[in-house]
């Protein structure tokens, strides 16, 4: 029998941040050395780290920025989880590398999560799970990827990078409280990469159906009914962003409007941060919803499976949010290159 996930004690979101690189690859400029999809482009642009960054340094700024809304002590973490696709190391922690730089050592969880682009989600539901338990009274949990793709593939329009951190503690000192949570997977082959391969392969169009439609909506349409909430109950909706279409499609047929997406849609400016994109999205909604509303989240990782999880803003969001430097500054804060600066900094040319 379906039942929504739902903890033992009541738990929220207590601290939230973002980052994201300050390079940016305009769409126009791939399309102009490949020479097609000029006039259909996916997104505007997308985040490129630079060549010092990648998602554990990405994973500790976003960090930071969350203990600082939480006004907590790396020491008070009892668990510290890096969800990603492009962890730096094949055999070795990220997590193990960002507790030690926040100063959450020696008695702290500390793990690496993969599962596509809902990575990061699955560190969210598994922080919810250990402090909704009582085992712990505060977890952070991470979405970073500084996603790649082929030289000339599709996915070089749009594969972006960023990170989003969130601190799950006690109900009472959040500024978002979880009011529950479904996930729906299956064994959806329509993206992969092999052990070797630099570059991942996708299925064309069956990305889309089966694969995200497929996902998404049946979790988030399970997850409302569940808690007996309509579109109309929500303020906000954040839904993984691989392009612009997807999300603003599964919104709709989930009968949620324009004004209910746009606050969580960045993937204009950031492109597909995959493990961090829904919760950079989220993060962007936090930093402008008002208290007292709800806003659903729901993130899609490829192989396949969605996590939905509904929540409720408090009055301690007003207060918060300006403790650390907001999504939009950081997209804000642009420098463009060119496509011979983005193939060097993503080690695109074997020299």
């Amino acid at each position: 029998m379906l039942k929504v996930m739902k903890t033992a004690r009541p738990v929220g979101i207590v601290g939230y941040g973002a980052y994201v690189p300050r390079y940016r690859l305009p769409a126009s400029e791939v399309a102009r050395v490949w020479q097609g999809g000029k006039d259909h482009l996916p997104i505007r642009e997308k985040a490129v780290p630079g060549p010092d960054e990648d998602t554990i340094t990405m994973s500790i700024e976003a960090a930071q920025n969350a203990l600082s809304r939480a006004r907590l002590a790396p020491g008070e973490l009892r668990a510290v989880w890096v969800g990603s696709e492009s962890h730096p190391y094949a055999v070795k922690p990220s997590g193990t590398i960002v507790a030690e730089a926040l100063g959450a050592i020696p008695f702290v969880l500390a793990a690496d999560m993969e599962f596509a682009c809902k990575a990061g989600s699955e560190a969210l539901q598994a922080a919810i799970g250990l402090v909704g338990s009582g085992m712990a009274d505060y977890a952070l949990a991470i979405g970073a990827d500084t996603a790649q793709g082929r030289p000339s593939d599709e996915l070089e329009y749009t594969a972006g990078a960023g990170s989003a951190a969130f601190i799950v503690g006690p109900a009472e000192q959040a500024l978002a409280v979880i009011e529950g949570s479904l996930s729906y997977v299956t064994d959806t082959p329509d993206f992969f990469r092999r052990a070797g391969q630099t570059y991942p392969r996708h299925s064309g169009r069956f990305t889309g159906e089966p694969g995200y439609f497929g996902h998404v909506v049946p979790a988030a349409q399970a997850l409302i009914e569940q808690l007996g909430h309509t579109a109309e109950d929500y303020a906000a909706i954040i839904v993984h962003q691989p392009n612009r279409k997807f999300p603003q499609r599964a919104a709709a047929e989930l009968g949620f409007t324009g004004d209910q997406t746009r606050l969580g849609m960045l993937v204009d400016q950031v492109g597909n941060a995959y493990a961090g994109s829904s919760l950079l999205g989220l993060t962007a909604v936090l930093d402008e919803i008002e208290p007292g509303t709800r806003v659903l989240l729901v993130s899609f990782g490829s192989g396949a499976g969605a996590d939905a999880i509904s929540l409720l803003v408090t009055e301690a969001v007003k207060e918060r949010r300006d403790l650390a430097a907001k999504t939009r500054s950081y997209i804000e804060r642009r420098h463009e290159i060119d496509y011979a600066m983005y193939a060097r900094y993503r080690g695109k040319l074997a020299v």
